[in-house]
Parts: structure tokens; C-alpha cells; sequence
């Protein structure tokens, strides 16, 4: 039977389990649940390979649970509702070790599976583990997130991984077998984009295609013998950063044709539509702003669209938005001011809000100066009074600085027409 590296020497036991301390170190949120034995349902999340099914197979185990493993791929709510008829007529029902209902990429589940499991949830009929890569506040139903501890598992780190290729060369059955050094580590930690899953497969691929027994293992090497098992688009690797990072760029350019590849690119290698959706969504208010405030409303309506609709037409829909975002007008005015305001929070602390524009729901207050001498725009011409509405300490402080562009022009000219000599742009 030919069972992958990574499966070889997957972890047994949190002593063997690799980085993640703020999780299962001495003092880790996990450590000291698994010690008491009463956890609740939680939801790992984590880019892939980080250990996210490692961990859910080591918490049942040492917490001496049944242990259920579904996947969101090919399982649905007919597989989701056995497990729960399973767990029923378990003997540890009434018990405080009920099973573990562990469900990968638990973010490939529609609202309907979600909700299927919210009732054995809720009951204590199971625990879920589930694991995503994937925001869980975008991908989880809010009443089953409410339901779930949120961990994050750090993305793994050059040491990490360096620690990782060392141990299986040391402890797996039939690397050990062979004399193999490690001389350069770059190019193999470079492929693997971090998953430590795909790390492992590439050391296993480098060095079982070599005959003799001694094997020394350097950039060039792996670089030659990785290169022919390739693919195209590794939406989890290098790749899935460097053209996603293209496609931003593209759009921000204003190069629709560019963007339009990319886009192609990422739909062909089996990108998930809703994560190009959303980087659209921020790009549309980093880029564009008030440019074209009608670019954040497009895609808005364009995630909305993909999420309900899906793939292929899902395809055209992208298309268009990303078409209409790489031609707009481009300003990333509204981007740099909340970045510059937020420096400035950072810098002077909690500084006190005038007490002309407190609010003052109590007679108390009110005598205390609370509203005093607030001036309400309304009552004036124009609905405008020039007022003060920032800190003593920072006042006539300018945050955002209209782009170059029609319509922020025009927000330029109504400030300035408005604020006089406060807003010299």
C-alpha cells in the first residue's frame, strides 16, 4: 500500500506536533482544554497544510472521543445526518465525551448543510471541529459560528518547515532507510508555498526518483525533478499569490485586457470564485473610492451574484466587473486617509472628544457642559457651520486628500468652497 510521506508521519500526540504554540504550548488555549477534557465546538482556521486535520485527529484521540471525519467536497446532508444518528446511539450520549465531528474545508458547505448540523450542535450530541482556509466569518453561517470557538493556525515558518524535512528524513520507515542531506532548503520550501503537506510530498518525490542511496539534496535538484510535476495554477502555492497579485495590479493599472487573463487563469485552475469576488470587493474601495463610489456597488452585487449563482456563468459576471473596475477612474484617497488617521490614533492615545459634541442624554451631563455650544448644521445656510469636530490636540489635521479625478474634483471645490483656508488642497 503506498501511503504518502505526510500520512506516514503525521503527528500521534501534541508532543509531536510542529509550531502552533499559541494553540498547544505549555500554556495554549487547546493544551489546557485537552488537559480538563471539556472543549467546545471550534473552527480551525488556517492556510492549507498548517495541520488543521492533524489537530482534530490528535484532540480526539487524546481526549478519548469517537471520532467522525467528514468532507465538504463529497459529503452532504444525508452523510452529515447519519454521523448525528450515529452519535444518538453512541454510549458516551450522556456523558461529557460525546463525538468528534470533524468536517474539512467546512467552508464548501452550503447554508442548508450548515444549518443540518445545528441542532446536534447545539444539543452537545457532537463537537465540531471544522477546518477552513477560508474567512469563517464570510463561509460560516452566523448561528453555527456563534456556536464555535474560532482558532487561527499560523502559517508555518522557514524553521518549521526546515525542522519538518528533518524529522522525516530521521523518523519515517523508509526515508531513514536512505543517507540523505539536506544542503539547500530554499527551492524546496519555495514549491511547497508553506504546506507542509506539499513539502513533504516534494521531499518524497526528490528523493525516492533516485536510485542510489546516498542523496544530497540542493536547489538545483529539486528545482529539475519538481519541474515536470508542475502545474499550470497552484491555487494554494506561489502561484496562487503571484497571479492574484498580477490580476490586482492589472485592474489597478487600468489594463482591462491583462485583467481579463488573469482572471481566466485563476478560473481555469480551479480558483474559488468567491475569493476573487471579494478581493474585487476591496479593490473596488482601495483603488477606485470615491472616484467612482458606483465601483464598490458593482462589486458588491457581483460577490452577492457568485455566491448564489456559481460556476460556469458565475464566469461572465467576474468578467464584467472586473472589465468596469479596471476602466473607472482610479483614486485610493479614501485607502490613505483612514491609514493616516489611524497613525495618528496611534501616536497620541485617547484623546478626549470636545465637549461641544458630546452627547448629553442625561441633566447631569448637560450641566457638566456635555452638547455645550454645539452648533446643529441644519440651522445655518447651506446646512454648514464651521465647527470643530476633532481633539484640541490635533485640530485642523487633514486625513483625506481628494484624488485627481472628476468627481473628487468636485469634492475638492465643495471642501474648499465649505472650509475656506481649513482644507488648502
Amino acid at each position: 500500500m503506498n501511503i504518502p510521506l505526510a500520512e506516514r508521519i503525521r503527528p500521534k500526540s501534541l508532543d509531536d506536533y510542529l509550531s502552533q504554540t499559541h494553540l498547544i504550548g505549555d500554556q495554549g488555549s487547546l493544551t489546557q482544554q485537552l488537559k480538563s477534557g471539556v472543549f467546545s465546538s471550534m473552527i480551525f482556521w488556517g492556510p492549507p497544510g498548517t495541520g488543521k486535520t492533524t489537530l482534530a485527529n490528535i484532540i480526539a484521540t487524546q481526549s478519548d472521543r469517537p471520532f467522525y471525519s467528514l468532507s465538504a467536497i463529497d459529503s452532504g446532508v444525508a452523510a452529515v445526518r447519519e454521523v448525528i444518528e450515529k452519535a444518538k446511539k453512541s454510549d458516551t450520549l450522556f456523558s461529557n465525551k460525546n463525538p468528534i465531528l470533524f468536517i474539512d474545508e467546512i467552508h464548501r458547505f452550503s447554508k442548508s448543510q450548515q444549518d443540518s448540523l445545528l441542532g446536534a450542535v447545539e444539543k452537545g450530541l457532537v463537537t465540531l471541529i471544522g477546518a477552513t482556509t477560508e474567512n469563517p466569518s464570510f463561509e460560516v453561517i452566523p448561528a453555527l459560528l456563534s456556536r464555535c470557538q474560532v482558532y487561527v493556525l499560523k502559517p508555518f515558518s522557514k524553521k518549521d518547515l526546515e525542522d519538518l524535512l528533518k524529522r522525516a528524513i530521521k523518523k519515517d520507515e523508509i526515508l531513514s532507510k536512505k543517507k540523505i542531506t539536506l544542503k539547500e532548503t530554499e527551492a524546496i520550501i519555495r514549491l511547497s508555498g508553506g504546506d507542509a503537506r506539499k513539502l513533504l510530498n516534494i521531499l518524497e518525490l526528490v528523493v525516492l526518483s533516485e536510485e542510489k542511496d546516498a542523496v544530497k539534496v540542493t536547489n538545483e535538484m529539486v528545482q529539475k525533478k519538481v519541474q515536470k510535476n508542475t502545474v499550470l495554477y497552484d491555487k494554494t502555492g506561489e502561484q496562487h499569490y503571484d497571479i492574484i497579485s498580477a490580476f490586482i495590479k492589472s485592474i489597478r493599472g487600468s489594463d482591462p485586457n491583462a485583467a481579463v487573463y488573469w482572471l481566466a487563469r485563476m478560473i481555469e485552475g480551479g480558483e474559488d470564485l468567491k475569493f476573487i469576488a471579494r478581493r474585487l470587493l476591496i479593490l473596488a474601495s482601495e483603488d477606485i473610492g470615491n472616484a467612482n463610489p458606483t465601483a464598490l456597488v458593482l462589486a458588491n452585487n457581483t460577490f452577492q451574484a457568485v455566491s448564489t449563482i456559481g460556476y460556469p456563468e458565475s464566469r461572465i459576471i467576474l468578467s464584467q466587473c472586473v472589465i468596469y473596475l479596471a476602466t473607472s477612474a482610479k483614486s485610493n484617497a479614501s485607502y490613505k486617509a483612514i491609514g493616516k488617521a489611524q497613525t495618528i490614533v496611534k501616536q497620541t492615545g485617547d484623546l478626549s472628544v470636545p465637549f461641544s459634541i458630546r452627547n448629553a442624554p442625561t441633566k447631569l451631563m448637560k450641566e457638566l457642559g456635555y452638547g455645550k455650544e454645539y452648533e446643529y448644521a441644519h440651522n445655518y445656510e447651506g446646512n454648514f457651520v464651521n465647527h470643530e469636530f476633532l481633539p484640541e490636540e490635533i485640530k485642523g489635521t487633514t486625513f483625506y486628500e481628494p484624488g485627481n479625478n472628476s468627481r473628487e474634483n468636485s469634492i475638492k471645490t465643495y471642501l474648499k468652497g465649505l472650509w475656506k483656508e481649513k482644507y488648502n488642497y
